[in-house]
């Protein structure tokens, strides 16, 4: 009976020791395993690990970094409990940065972070929504940064920050329209000024005019002057002049072109020409006869009178024009003796009384005084105590 009460405590006693060392062992074996927490891109998910280093949770879990990648621990480094380890994945995307392409490596997740990597200036345009999620990208991201112009319309200039890629895309940008005669110039920098197509790219710096232009055609019909030619004619006295042929204007049709550049008109441009009226030249005989010297004795009789006369019709003139006997101050009064052309013409005279010699006017101030008497110059005559 004592033998068998010992066997028994015997075998509860091995069965108690085998029980302490499982749950010993199971309390051993948990007390060393570790949550840990792997983030990839953003898609997390928790793990158990004995692992010692971060790099060997890695490996457990297949998961192999490459050079570019982020990691939020050193992969040396000692595993915890409950630590989070977070990777962020290289993404190699391809940009076309102001029309130049790239490959840009980025651990960013958007677009966005791409942008803020890139440090781009604000105003930038951006082909893609910035929300987007890079690891779904596919196709290029074109991206085009503001560029500083000068625009000049109209002679005003206007500082213009502007993401077109080209002149047109500018203008239309700026609602500014080109009409069919209209011109672009582009100055970059120091560069000289030149014609440029619309499709011509954007760069920085540059400084862009728009000239406004307009242009006029038109048929005119214009005079032509006639010549004056002048002829001696030995028949008529010297001094006096007469009109043999009248002069004519003639006529030019002409075909013209003006071009106005942002308001301001340029020259006249014949584009063609046809005379279809010639001018008539003005023909004045010019007087050469001169007349026989007197005789001696005929001479010395008169000569007292011809002082005495000469000396009034000179007094006269002196206070009619100052003396000036070719006088023409267009006031319809002519010569030394004032005549009007009406009084000139009715009494012999030719041509203008300003244009005759002194002793052609006098001769026909002669005729006049002796038909109207002095009261002819009513105001010197009086004045010369004449009547």
């Amino acid at each position: 009976m004592t033998h068998l009460l010992k066997n028994r405590w015997a075998k509860y006693l091995v069965q108690a020791l085998a029980v302490a060392l499982v749950i010993a062992g199971t309390v051993f074996y948990i007390a060393g395993q570790k949550s840990v927490t792997i983030s990839v891109d953003g898609e997390s998910r928790v793990v158990s690990t004995r692992a010692d280093t971060v790099s060997a949770v890695l490996e457990q879990q297949d998961i192999a970094l490459d050079e570019r990648d982020e990691i939020s621990a050193d992969p040396s480094s000692d595993v915890v409990n409950n630590q989070t380890i977070d990777i962020k994945r290289n993404k190699s995307i391809q940009v076309t940065l102001d029309g130049t392409d790239r490959v840009v490596h980025t651990t960013g997740m958007t677009v966005a972070d791409l942008v803020d990597e890139l440090n781009l200036e604000e105003g930038s345009e951006v082909s893609l929504d910035e929300s987007k999620d890079l690891s779904t990208v596919s196709n290029d991201i074109e991206i085009i940064t503001p560029k500083d112009v000068t625009l000049v319309v109209d002679k005003k200039k206007t500082k213009v920050a502007t993401t077109a890629q080209s002149v047109k895309e500018l203008l239309d940008e700026q609602k500014i329209s080109l009409g069919g005669d209209d011109e672009v110039n582009v100055k970059l920098d120091k560069d000289t000024e030149k014609d440029v197509e619309t499709s011509t790219k954007i760069a920085n710096g540059q400084q862009i005019e728009v000239i406004k232009v307009s242009i006029k055609t038109w048929d005119e019909t214009r005079d032509i002057k006639f010549e004056t030619k002048k002829v001696k004619d030995k028949k008529l006295e010297k001094g006096k002049t007469e009109v043999e042929t009248k002069g004519e204007k003639g006529e030019r049709e002409l075909t013209l072109r003006q071009e106005t550049r942002n308001g301001e008109k340029g020259e006249e441009e014949v584009l063609k020409s046809k005379v279809t009226k010639e001018p008539v030249a003005e023909v004045i005989k010019v007087g050469t006869k001169v007349e026989k010297k007197e005789s001696s004795s005929s001479k010395s009789s008169s000569k007292s009178d011809n002082t005495t006369v000469s000396g009034v019709w000179n007094a006269i003139a002196k206070c009619e024009s100052g003396g000036n006997w070719s006088i023409n101050t267009g006031n319809g009064y002519y010569g030394g003796l004032q005549f009007n052309l009406g009084t000139w013409r009715a009494y012999g005279g030719s041509g203008l009384p300003s244009d005759a010699s002194k002793a052609e006017q006098v001769r026909i101030a002669k005729k006049v005084q002796k038909a109207q008497g002095w009261g002819a110059w009513p105001a010197c005559t009086s004045k010369l105590g004449l009547r």
